[in-house]
């Protein structure tokens, strides 16, 4: 995720960390290249061009741009859900802590718990992000869950083992037992809330709908310039062409938030925050929390 205050005018124009021009610069290079072609054409009257109205690429570029608003809110409601999900799995790790303090007697016990809380979530961001297995897991339990099918999974079934163990050693009464099992539910109901998000991506007919008409468009629209703008027609159309290739583009990116592009959510960073938030519980050295590095927080 980029992070960054407000940019002075200068870095707005040249920026290029967290952009998406780099992606879509050669399409915009060829689609002006195209627009300069018919230009050429159409100044020397080497060919009979039609001049069509620019009316109806009016019409057609106002329809062109809701949809591509559509298409970004939704994209953005995914990036925005995933976020919350993260806080909530935050939350739920924090209060985790606190009840185990509260309901879990033994102090070697509680400190299995915690460990396997951080290698779930440790486990979590790198299913999330198709890595393997995160080593911080391993060291925190000393365990390779690399052999489980579901290795988040892995990590809170040996969670819920060790509650129930401590309920029947008697560490733990029924009331407790209950508070942690819930706190375990809720936790796995943010973990399927983003896995749901990773493994259904936006409809695929939207993104081939939205690139064809957007090319289709920009590859048209010199036609519909030529005749007033002459041989400004192909800044137009490169202008045209990075607006609506560009949000398309972003549509992309926000579209996959536990992915890591720059526009991805931080997950190492959050990660960090449990961990700085569990270390005094876990008797360990409080880690620094995660700094941009070029704007950049992953």
């Amino acid at each position: 995720m980029i992070v960054r205050d407000k940019p002075t005018l200068l870095q707005l124009l040249f920026a290029v960390k967290g952009s998406v021009l780099p992606r879509i610069a050669p399409r915009i290079v060829i689609l002006t290249a195209l627009a300069a072609g018919v230009t050429f054409v159409d100044q020397n009257g080497l060919l009979p061009l039609a001049h069509p109205s620019a009316a109806p690429f009016a019409v057609f570029g106002v329809a062109l741009s809701m949809f591509l608003g559509f298409r970004n809110n939704a994209a953005y409601d995914r990036w925005w859900e995933g976020r919350r999900l993260w806080g909530q799995l935050i939350a739920d790790l924090r209060a985790l802590g606190r009840e185990t303090d509260i309901f879990i007697s033994e102090p070697d016990r509680r400190k299995q718990v915690l460990r396997l809380a951080l290698a779930f979530l440790h486990l979590h961001r790198a299913n999330l992000r198709q890595l393997p297995n995160d080593a911080a897991a391993k060291t925190l339990t000393g365990e390779d869950f690399s052999a489980t099918p579901h290795p988040p999974c892995g990590a809170l079934n040996q969670l819920a083992d060790k509650v129930s163990a401590a309920q029947r050693a008697g560490e733990i009464d029924g009331f407790g037992a209950k508070a942690l099992t819930e706190r375990l539910g809720a936790i796995t109901l943010a973990q399927a809330g983003c896995e749901r998000i990773a493994t259904t991506p936006l409809p695929y007919v939207y993104s081939l709908l939205i690139f064809r008409t957007t090319y289709l468009y920009c590859l048209l629209l010199p036609l519909g310039l030529v005749e007033q703008a002459g041989w400004l027609t192909p800044l137009f159309v490169a202008v045209v062409a990075y607006v609506f290739l560009g949000l398309a583009e972003v549509t992309e990116e926000l579209a996959e938030p536990f992915g890591t592009s720059v526009n991805g959510l931080p997950l190492d960073a959050m990660c960090r925050v449990v961990e700085i938030s569990l270390a005094p519980r876990l008797g360990l050295e409080v880690p620094e929390p995660l700094l941009p590095k070029d704007y950049h927080l992953s």
